[in-house]
């Protein structure tokens, strides 16, 4: 089973950047999205053999989540029941037969870290909602996540120690959940490899330099370990400042 996640910055934007040629080439069996910045009423696409769900933010033109699947889900849960995070439309979990999809924009803490001490409570919470799922079925947890885990998931970790995305409380957080039952799916598998970037400022040109950051992940709940194939990045895939994650699982033995 093929999925994928991608912040497009932008669903309409993206639509005019070949999306649609990215979305049919990958073929996946779920397909999420972050930072769709549109209401549901502004769809104007359709997507041949794919569900279509939709967490828009309250505010116009913002934040928000979606994703596509070619198998119906179960349930559909929109948020996490919390409405300080629930109206910014950042978590949108689809329920199946074997486990949880959750699909994750995470708030960055942005200049100054002004946000810093919100994020905090933010992972808390998330953690504690994958936690309840995990304990139902499997979670596959994915998104961006905002947040270089390591100094091998950015170019410049030494000039960015206090920037948002890489700060110690951050990464601390992203930490605890995977020492909490959960897996890292790329690193899983790609425990060493370098340059291995997600996302890069349009500023600088930082994407032709590749001086990026790795922030949109996969992460499993450590149950679907053995069902994991293989993970990966497709900084080919152009039209947004993030790219395209992938992971594959083998669900038969589920």
């Amino acid at each position: 089973m093929k999925f994928i996640s991608w912040n497009v910055n932008g669903m309409r934007a993206v639509m005019k950047k070949g999306f649609m040629n990215y979305f049919n080439e990958l073929d996946a069996d779920v397909f999420s999205v972050q930072e769709i910045k549109m209401k549901p009423e502004q769809l104007e696409f359709e997507m041949d053999g794919y569900h279509i769900y939709l967490n828009s933010a309250e505010r116009p033109g913002y934040s928000g989540t979606a994703t596509f699947t070619k198998e119906k889900p179960i349930a559909v849960t929109y948020g996490i029941g919390i409405e300080d995070h629930d109206k910014e439309g950042r978590i949108l979990t689809l329920e199946f037969p074997k486990f949880y999809h959750v699909n994750c924009y995470t708030p960055n803490s942005k200049r100054g870290l002004e946000r810093l001490e919100y994020r905090q409570v933010w992972e808390d919470e998330i953690k504690a909602y994958l936690d309840e799922l995990r304990k139902k079925k499997p979670v596959v947890y994915c998104g961006d996540l905002n947040v270089a885990h390591k100094e091998i998931d950015l170019k410049n970790p030494s000039t960015n120690r206090k920037n948002a995305g890489f700060t110690d409380e951050e990464r601390e957080k992203m930490t605890q959940l995977l020492e909490g039952g959960y897996i890292d799916t790329f690193r899983y598998f790609y425990p060493e490899k370098e340059e291995e970037y997600t996302w890069w400022s349009y500023l600088t040109k930082a994407r032709e330099r590749n001086a990026g950051w790795r922030i949109d992940y996969f992460i499993t709940s450590e149950d679907l370990k053995d069902a994991l194939v293989d993970a990966s990045i497709h900084q080919e895939i152009m039209g947004s400042d993030h790219c395209p994650v992938e992971l594959v699982l083998d669900l038969e033995q589920f």
